[in-house]
């Protein structure tokens, strides 16, 4: 793999930084944001969530630009979003202000969702595509640790620290916007979408620099011939697109259904709940993205070794192990171990979905739909993190703990069984060979 082809696919996913650190960065403040404004459980689940639904918009129209006016394009925009979002937020003077600042970080968060993994897919080549593309939900758990660890450091700085927290992230929005103005267009797209063959064929020599220029035209035939085989048989929503439709969207349902959003958006929350003071519930949450990252780097370098499918299956087992525990902690006020079920949870789902979602929607739609299918998977899981995030606050306060956590468990035990008897494996293959094996080609 060359330098060249690995700052690309970093550059692109360094989109999934901005969008861990913006979606958790407001952990460290919600609390004081809910006094400050005196908000009840509803508003301040709307508050918190509000980014969320900006997610929800941006991952629903994220496709448009990303194929009307091309990959790099909407990644650069992107960053402009987390820049405008960062400002305001840390500059709000009262809660509409700030749910609005929050919804465009949102917009930008879920176009992140679609065009980063999407373009990485498309200029990997499929033995490192599972790492490569794995490098947007890698730098995700960065940016959530560097969320929490920003807040702790952040915290001391007195009533106005809330500011700083949302505010820093212009930094890194900054930074990221000025990286992707040196990446290249897919090929996939010039080629299949913008029907620019000497464009696509060009970025294909500096992506295959080993390859010679008889297997260089022969990879562009493939991809144009596809794209045509493609448009010739369907839209979208066609008996054709129903297998990778549906996988794209119990993918990113059960990813949601874990609690993971909830859990991570809540954290110092929860363990408050244990009995934990502030500080401590703070530096409990540091520890999760510290776990989150190193499992998550586990998870990379075993995707393209093991596969999409079995990190899936073994992520479930540690999610239905890891959520009975916590269940049963609640049940019966044994807090000491709820930490360490926290902890084993994060892990479980840093090695297996965490790893995987952004993937494998990444590989299993064809080229001509891709932008699509990546919209609906984006949508599907930020519908469902929007919501679970606006009733969250309600839930822990009208259910028992133990229930909350109950319900995740047994939501896990169902994507176990959706695992094993229905999702194919995809390692290694070519996206043309991956459409082809899901009956989306004659």
């Amino acid at each position: 793999m060359s330098q060249r082809l690995f700052y690309w696919s970093l550059t692109a996913a360094l989109a999934g930084f901005l969008f861990g650190f913006d979606t958790v960065v407001i952990s460290g403040a919600e609390k004081t944001i809910q006094a400050l404004w005196g908000l009840g459980d509803f508003e301040h689940g709307l508050a918190m969530s509000m980014a969320l639904w900006g997610t929800v918009v941006g991952s629903l129209i994220g496709s448009w630009p990303t194929d009307r006016f091309g990959r790099t394009k909407t990644l650069i925009t992107i960053g402009l979003l987390y820049l405008l979002s960062a400002v305001w937020s840390g500059l709000a003077t009262d809660v509409y202000s700030f749910m609005i600042a929050r919804f465009l970080g949102g917009l930008g968060v879920g176009v992140s969702t679609v065009a980063a993994p999407l373009y990485i897919s498309e200029i990997a080549p499929p033995e490192h595509r599972g790492r490569l593309a794995g490098m947007f939900q890698f730098n995700i758990v960065f940016g959530i640790l560097i969320a929490f660890v920003s807040n702790m450091l952040l915290g001391g700085l007195g009533a106005n620290a809330w500011r700083w927290m949302l505010g820093v992230e212009a930094i890194p929005a900054l930074i990221y916007g000025a990286m992707c103005f040196g990446l290249p267009e897919s090929p996939r797209w010039l080629i299949g979408r913008r029907e620019d063959r000497e464009g696509g064929i060009a970025v294909l020599r500096l992506i295959h620099p080993e390859s010679t220029e008889a297997e260089i035209q022969a990879e562009a035939d493939a991809i144009a011939s596809v794209a045509h085989e493609t448009s010739s048989t369907g839209g979208f929503w066609s008996a054709r697109m129903s297998k990778p439709i549906m996988l794209a969207f119990l993918v990113a349902f059960f990813n949601q259904m874990s609690g993971i959003n909830a859990i991570l958006y809540f954290a110092p929350r929860i363990f408050e709940m244990t009995g934990l003071g502030e500080r401590g519930a703070l530096l409990q949450s540091i520890g999760i993205g510290i776990t989150n990252l190193i499992f998550t780097f586990i998870g990379l370098w075993l995707i393209d070794r093991l596969g999409r499918r079995t990190l899936l299956t073994v992520g479930s087992f540690g999610y239905i192990t890891s959520l009975a525990l916590c269940s049963w902690a609640f049940f019966t006020e044994n807090f000491a171990i709820v930490p360490a079920c926290i902890f084993a949870f994060i892990a479980a789902h840093a090695v297996g979905q965490g790893a995987v979602i952004w993937v494998l929607i990444s590989e299993i739609f064809p080229n001509r739909h891709r932008a699509q299918g990546q919209s609906l998977g984006s949508f599907t899981h930020w519908i469902f993190a929007a919501l679970l995030t606006l009733f969250f606050p309600s839930m822990v306060t009208m259910f028992e703990p133990g229930y909350v956590f109950g319900f995740f468990c047994f939501m896990m035990m169902l994507q176990l069984a959706w695992v094993l008897f229905m999702v194919p494996e995809t390692k290694g293959r070519p996206l043309e060979q991956i459409e082809h094996d899901l009956g989306m080609r004659k």
